[in-house]
């Protein structure tokens, strides 16, 4: 829409002044937050009962922005165990409250408590004798009336410059559909083997599960015995295509004894120890390796490749016998970040840096050390 269309003109702030009111929206919210906290009482755990003791699915309705946290508390709910889904106010009293069954729970978000798509839903819902969970502003309104449950949020001072868009009454319902979804959840002693479950997508996915989803399986691997040279080795185990960092090497039983490395080769020639090309690759192979077993947690694997700092994890078996590896390549996305290098400065927002312009908050600036302090 234009400026023109809305009848004024944009309001120009400074770069201090936006980060300033940014800051007052941020608190406002967050005040409103802790007063819902604290005004939280035995109706709270009221609506956990019936959660917990649902057969059916927790339905979650709502209209406008409280509609739109609503999808998002459901979201939450059943991802962390409880079965839900949402439904739409309007479209529940055209059809859809065909999805609603007596052993089924409807929470329903609206601040008001009037709004009229959801009054309209309520003697619908009485009549098919669902419990009737409310978060609203007031126990008092039709909405708390009608609930068996209300968790009232209160009187509520919009973030929003003009008092108008929902903002910290929608961050309060947010924080109260989360507060109530994983409470359920503990009592469910829902755990991450669970969470696991319902998301095997993305990088939390695969955090989750188990290394055996995400190694290189040994065909796409390089493995020789521990027995040859470094030389035979390099030859037998050449393969086109995308190859690991690493050689795994055996014993003659087939049991992981140790790993020679791209940068073990390369030290080779740096040290001018040619003639060990043809010397047993054991004897310049890492023995013993840092490995991981079959089953274990991927989160188990990262963490241990980001705390040795390694690039290569073999992934054996109970016998010790290799069955993949993990390699940096795979899992660079799911590694923690560095901390910040000795060096590295912070800088504040604040006034512009001669020839660097202002800087944007977060920016790291490499300063060169100094000379030492004289002793």
């Amino acid at each position: 829409m234009s400026t023109d269309a809305l009848g004024s003109q944009p309001a120009k702030l400074t770069p201090l002044e936006q980060l300033r009111y940014a800051r007052q929206v941020l608190q406002s919210e967050s005040r409103a937050v802790g007063e819902v906290a604290k005004r939280l009482d035995g109706r709270f755990c009221r609506a956990v009962e019936h959660v917990l003791g649902c057969r059916g699915s927790v339905i979650v309705s709502g209209i406008g922005k409280a509609g739109l946290v609503g999808r998002k508390i459901s979201a939450t709910l059943a991802s962390t165990g409880t079965p839900s889904h949402y439904l739409h106010p309007a479209e529940a009293v055209h059809g859809d409250l065909g999805r609603v069954h007596p052993n089924d729970v409807v929470l329903i978000l609206s601040q008001s408590g009037e709004t009229e798509e959801v009054v309209r839903l309520l003697p619908s819902l009485t009549e098919l004798g669902v419990a009737i969970l409310a978060i609203t502003a007031s126990a008092e309104s039709t909405l708390g009336r009608a609930a068996a449950a209300t968790i009232e949020l209160g009187p509520m001072e919009e973030a929003c410059r003009l008092g108008l868009a929902p903002t910290s009454s929608t961050t309060a319902m947010l924080a109260v559909g989360d507060a109530l979804a994983l409470v359920v959840s503990r009592m469910r002693d829902f755990r991450r083997e669970d969470f696991a479950r319902f998301h095997p997508g993305g990088s939390l996915g695969r955090m989750l599960s188990r290394v055996d989803h995400h190694l290189r399986p040994l065909d796409q691997c390089r493995v020789a015995s521990d027995e040859k040279s470094v030389r035979e080795v390099l030859v037998s185990v050449s393969r086109p295509g995308r190859r690991t960092g690493a050689i795994m090497l055996v014993d003659g039983a087939g049991r992981l004894s140790g790993i020679f490395t791209d940068s073990d080769l390369a030290k080779l020639f740096e040290r001018r120890r040619d003639p060990q090309l043809d010397g047993p690759v054991r004897d310049v192979m890492t023995a013993r390796p840092i490995t991981v077993l079959a089953g274990s947690p991927m989160a188990d694997a990262v963490a241990l490749m980001a705390q040795r700092k390694i690039s290569e994890l073999p992934v054996v078996d109970g016998e010790g016998r290799p069955v993949g590896l993990i390699d940096i390549t795979d899992v660079v996305g799911l590694l923690p970040p560095e901390p910040a290098a000795e060096g590295a400065a912070t800088l504040p927002i604040g006034p512009d840096l001669p020839g660097v312009g202002p800087s944007p908050p977060g920016c790291r600036l490499f300063r060169e050390p100094g000379p030492p302090e004289p002793t």
